[in-house]
């Protein structure tokens, strides 16, 4: 630590960071525009100025320097003893001078455009006390693109911060976003109108600090931010386990926006998790309880029950002498799963993922917690100086790890930075310094990805040759892995390139996955995480990061809460019905239809079997059930899911479900009730079956410090899921009621549906929002940070349920046989956009989604 001077106050700070950054994780409010912190420094815009003294903090005497000089905050390095201040006229003036000059052609539209109220470029012009305008010329002016479903241009506002283009090209890779220029004028878009072709594009709705870039599905229903309501939660399209703030108004979702959490997704999510929302709101949503019936010539009549009607058909079909089966969801929560489980008794109860993704998930999950492998966070991932993807369209199956696995790229740049005593927050110069130097990282998939333009080798085949190369780079590593025939020659240079790599780098990491649906590649990738393990270049026994993706929000999850039972699968649980050995089918948001074929669907649907659907989705499978019951959806009810790096998270509703609509815990919890006679549901609160089910599964045991109970209060309030400006409450029903209805109460969490609450610092897993008074921007997350780029003050959300596997070495027989025959070889092609279930249902996403064929 070292000792600095800010306009009197003596503050120690680490060595090694800027100005900028360092004011700003001191609390103190400095302004800037071109700085981003996942991005470091390139010094563009010039507003983050401040005074520094020639003499030290700690000089004393009248010969102290009283003048200075000025220096821009995110290009001056901290250095011990120095002297600043930020609130000097010379400073102030020169800050208020630079914004008058970014501001000359600017339009005056702020009650118009729809970054008023979350601007950046309005907090920081407010910061600077620029006030009022002399300008009184033509202002500049530009034509807008068409970008796409996802983004809104606005071209007219920009401040030429350059934010866009860094973030695009450099962070996220993308290539059709450029800064061009003729004489005065600089122009950020595309080369001609079309759709941004990035898969992480609407990070720029974020990063542009002015409302150049517009969250265009938030436009065609828009509400102010200080109007939405918000709520801490997960993102439910993948199994990474992004944390999200979505925004609700009248009952809608309108947005989801990042929320930081410096473990998983840091300042940036993928466009699926951003725009995939949309099943949310959708017409056909199931509202009521729907009872199908045939009419007489045979066709589907759907029927809407009333509460007590459903009530009555539950009370049929859910009674002590009937046999029920229960198919629980990798989409579905913990909590629901477990409740299922306990309604139908452990041993009818069915993991609702296919066969062969079931086989997957447990593989992947005996592989990390046997094997001596540690399960990187994202931040881990970044840190990699040598990556190994074996067989997974990373881009498409686990999105923001592909955009980590980017930042993993640069780690030999900041290497030459080190050496030239460059700063690593000196963006610009590090990467002049590197030019085109890369960390290894060696793509091994099924066909070309979006990560080849990023990777030293690829090799595209067979999830089959691709597992035999995997287990050649094992056995190169440990002659004590299983050996392999002899490769052709450039595939054993390619597995020896790779194998010497591994053994060289410091922090290797190996990339596998469930993607292509092959359990030889899993075995390959934990062969190779075992012989690193065994033998580093250095003779030490460590750990070796070993990320296994898995396919949906909670599959690793549901694997953990069946593990001991690896016999009870989708397939078992039909067989089961085609056997006539029960008569009640309850199915937890699951559309079986995605999972095994028309035929079984047919074949097993249509028995003597009462089937029960408890989903949000009016889908194929429901036109097979006898009655429909309607679950929420994330946006509407709580639960835990656990992440692809058993990571154990809590989302909470945005808004109270509406007409008949409960958490399907709540339908569950009922239906217990129902069987064993009881008066009362089991369970009154999420909290009671969340303790439940960690008490029942000992691998699930922490879940129950994964945030606190729904009990929590500060100073006896709860946490307001509204912002203290949230405009229009008492008249947004006036059309129904004159008089304001009470609000909504939530006695399963410690948020309340109201602007009223505790107003101070909360704890990160129950933060709905970021906002800090002169930040109301997302630029506010910093005052919500332990340090800029450091974990939230508290500690970042979730527990980690994965404490990684023993030292023993124990390596996979892998079979390794060649697929028979000369025909066609059906292989899975992942697309981020129309692949997974949820998203698909989302306009936006369906505009983006791949042509079949």
């Amino acid at each position: 630590m070292i000792s600095i001077e800010i306009d009197g106050e003596v503050y120690h700070v680490e060595e090694g960071n800027n100005l900028l950054q360092t004011c700003l994780s001191l609390g103190l409010d400095l302004p800037y525009f071109c700085w981003h912190p996942a991005m470091g420094s390139v010094g563009a815009c010039r507003q983050c100025a401040l005074v520094q003294y020639q003499d030290r903090h700690d000089d004393e005497g009248d010969e102290r320097d009283q003048i200075g000089r000025i220096v821009m905050g995110c290009m001056t390095p901290v250095t011990d003893g120095m002297r600043l201040s930020l609130t000097t006229d010379t400073a102030r003036e020169f800050r208020a001078d630079i914004v008058e000059l970014l501001m000359t052609n600017h339009p005056h539209d702020c009650p118009v455009c729809e970054e008023g109220g979350e601007c950046h470029l309005q907090d920081m012009t407010v910061m600077t006390g620029h006030t009022s305008r002399q300008y009184r010329g033509l202002k500049r002016t530009h034509r807008n693109q068409y970008l796409g479903p996802f983004i809104n241009h606005e071209m007219n506002r920009c401040i030429a911060c350059y934010r866009c283009v860094r973030y695009y090209q450099d962070y996220a890779g993308g290539s059709d976003l450029q800064a061009q220029a003729s004489r005065s004028n600089v122009y950020f878009g595309r080369h001609e109108d079309g759709v941004l072709e990035n898969e992480f594009s609407g990070n720029l709705v974020e990063v542009c600090p002015t409302g150049v870039f517009t969250d265009k599905p938030l436009s065609e229903r828009y509400s102010r931010k200080w109007d939405l309501q918000a709520a801490p939660s997960i993102c439910v399209h993948c199994a990474q386990g992004c944390n999200i703030s979505p925004g609700e108004r009248y009952g809608e979702l309108r947005r989801v926006v990042n929320r930081y959490n410096s473990e998983i997704n840091g300042y940036f999510l993928c466009d699926r998790g951003r725009f995939g929302y949309g099943f949310v709101n959708r017409d056909d949503r199931v509202l009521r309880a729907v009872k199908n019936n045939a009419d007489s010539e045979g066709e589907l009549v759907q029927d809407i029950l009333s509460r007590h009607e459903t009530r009555n058909h539950l009370s049929a079909e859910i009674v002590a002498d009937k046999r029920l089966v229960g198919i629980g969801s990798p989409r579905a929560s913990l909590e629901a799963n477990f409740a299922l489980q306990e309604l139908v008794g452990a041993e009818n109860f069915y993991a609702g993922a296919s066969d062969q993704e079931d086989s997957l998930v447990r593989l992947a999950l005996q592989i990390v917690q046997t094997a001596p492998v540690r399960v990187p966070t994202l931040k881990d991932v970044e840190a990699a100086d040598a990556v190994l993807v074996l067989g997974e369209d990373v881009t498409n199956t686990s999105p923001r790890l592909a955009l980590s696995l980017r930042q993993a790229v640069r780690n030999a740049a900041l290497d030459i930075a080190d050496e030239l005593n460059i700063p690593r927050w000196q963006d610009a110069a590090v990467r002049e310094a590197a030019q085109a130097d890369k960390s290894p990282l060696f793509n091994l998939t099924i066909a070309a990805t979006r990560l080849d333009d990023i990777a030293t080798q690829t090799f595209n085949s067979t999830p089959d040759q691709i597992a035999r190369l995997g287990s050649a780079i094992a056995h190169a590593l440990d002659p004590h892995a299983p050996a392999v025939d002899e490769l052709p020659g450039d595939q054993q240079q390619l597995v020896e390139e790779i194998a010497q790599t591994l053994k060289q780098a410091k922090n290797p990491l190996v990339v596998s996955g469930c993607g292509s649906f092959s359990e030889p590649v899993l075995m390959a990738a934990a062969n190779i995480a075992n012989a690193l393990s065994a033998t580093r270049s250095n003779g030490a026994r460590v750990s070796t990061d070993l990320f296994l993706c898995v396919p949906e929000a909670n599959s690793l999850g549901l694997a953990m809460l069946t593990q001991d039972r690896p016999q009870q699968n989708l397939g078992a649980a039909l067989r089961r019905i085609a056997e006539e050995s029960a008569d009640t089918l309850v199915v937890l948001e699951n559309d079986l239809a995605r999972r095994v074929s028309n035929e079984q669907l047919h074949r097993h649907m249509r028995g003597s079997v009462e089937v029960i659907l408890l989903d949000h989705l009016w889908h194929e499978t429901s036109e097979h059930v006898d009655l429909a019951l309607p679950a929420a959806p994330f946006s509407e009810c709580e639960g835990t899911l656990v992440s692809s790096e058993g990571r154990a998270q809590r989302f909470y509703p945005v808004y109270a479900a509406k007409d008949d609509v409960r958490g399907s815990w709540e339908w569950l919890s009922d239906m217990i009730a129902l069987r064993n006679g009881d008066s009362e549901p089991r369970w009154q609160q999420i909290d009671d079956l969340t303790r439940d089910c960690a008490a029942a599964v000992p691998a699930l045991a922490g879940i129950v410090d994964a945030t606190p109970a729904g009990t929590f209060r500060i100073e006896g309030m709860k946490i307001a899921r509204q912002p203290h400006r949230y405009s229009g409450r008492t008249a947004m029903l006036a059309d129904i009621d004159v008089c304001e209805p009470r609000q909504p109460q939530d006695a399963d969490s410690p948020l309340g549906f109201t602007m009223e609450g505790f107003p101070g610092e909360k704890p990160a897993s129950v933060t709905p929002y970021y906002w800090s008074p002169g930040w109301n921007s997302n630029q506010a997350v910093g005052k919500f940070q332990a340090e800029i780029n450091g974990p939230l003050k508290g500690g970042d959300p979730g527990v980690r349920l994965l404490a990684g596997g023993d030292e023993t070495i124990a390596y996979y027989d892998v079979d390794l046989q060649a697929v028979a025959g000369d025909g066609w070889l059906l292989l899975p092609r992942h697309h981020i956009f129309g692949s997974e279930e949820l998203s698909n249902l989302a306009g936006p996403i369906l505009e983006r989604s791949a042509e079949p064929g």
